[in-house]
């Protein structure tokens, strides 16, 4: 399996496992700051690399009228103040292929989101940048059909790619976690990334709004890692039920906290 180098650390076997964590939206500076520096302390603590995530524009939103974010701009004027201040890595999701290179200024790793996983365009783009590159799997995707998305970032000659599983859609509103696909993906010779909190998501769920059911995050995340995941994803903010998106499948900053512990003693056993 090829190592895949973020800023100054690898992820890959034989390395620390890896964090993407933050809120599922940029709302603001001082938030942004806040929870950057207590994940960035946590992760330390609990022997993760961790990288700095949030949605600068959440274009998938369910409701015309929900809260999106600050923007392409304004967003990565927050994502590199982060940067700076926390001197911590961030990604975020772009949602066009000419936001990539924009965005590749400020950003170390790009994330191309579930739904626009086989954009061809998307996928060159973000290779193109020489950005590590993390693809989170579409919820209508096999995990052995990720591998044609691989192939498209690679056909740019970039080799620092990420697979994060996700779940699948299971009837309405829900989704559905099959562990094997996280061996099936390091198959590909590329580190995997279980998203432990979109996960149980319950995609528009709610009133015009997704859903979601945080009780299972521990569970599941305990479960990927334990089958060999090189790394969580988790949306965390201080109170997740006043978080302006995505709060039902959010934890608290103390409860990732928490789990972190667990984490990263499952995989030490490993």
């Amino acid at each position: 399996m090829k190592n895949v180098r973020i800023a100054d650390f690898d992820i890959g076997p034989n390395h620390p496992p890896l964090l993407f964590s933050g809120p599922c939206v940029l709302e603001n500076l001082e938030t942004a700051l806040n929870i950057a520096r207590f994940m960035a302390d946590s992760a330390d603590r609990n022997g993760f690399s961790f990288v700095f995530k949030a949605s600068f524009d959440k274009a998938n939103r369910t409701s015309v009228s929900s809260y999106r974010g600050p923007g392409l701009e304004k967003g990565l004027e927050i994502l590199a103040a982060v940067k700076e201040e926390v001197g911590c890595p961030v990604i975020s999701d772009i949602h066009e292929p000419a936001q990539a290179e924009k965005a590749a200024e400020v950003l170390d790793v790009i994330q191309i989101p579930a739904f626009l996983c086989r954009q061809t365009d998307m996928l060159i783009a973000a290779g193109e940048t020489g950005r590590a590159v993390n693809i989170k799997k579409g919820q209508f995707m096999a995990p052995w059909d990720m591998i044609y998305a691989v192939k498209k970032v690679q056909s740019t000659g970039n080799e620092g790619i990420l697979l994060t599983e996700r779940g699948v859609s299971f009837g309405y509103n829900n989704l559905v976690v099959d562990m094997r696909s996280i061996p099936i993906m390091r198959d590909m010779g590329f580190p995997v990334i279980f998203d432990a909190t979109h996960s149980v998501q319950l995609p528009g769920g709610g009133d015009g709004c997704s859903s979601g059911q945080r009780e299972f995050i521990p569970y599941l995340a305990r479960a990927a890692v334990a089958a060999g995941a090189d790394g969580v994803f988790m949306e965390v903010y201080p109170n997740p039920e006043r978080a302006k998106c995505d709060g039902p499948n959010s934890m608290s900053l103390k409860d990732a906290d928490r789990l972190l512990a667990q984490l990263v003693r499952i995989s030490e056993v490993l």
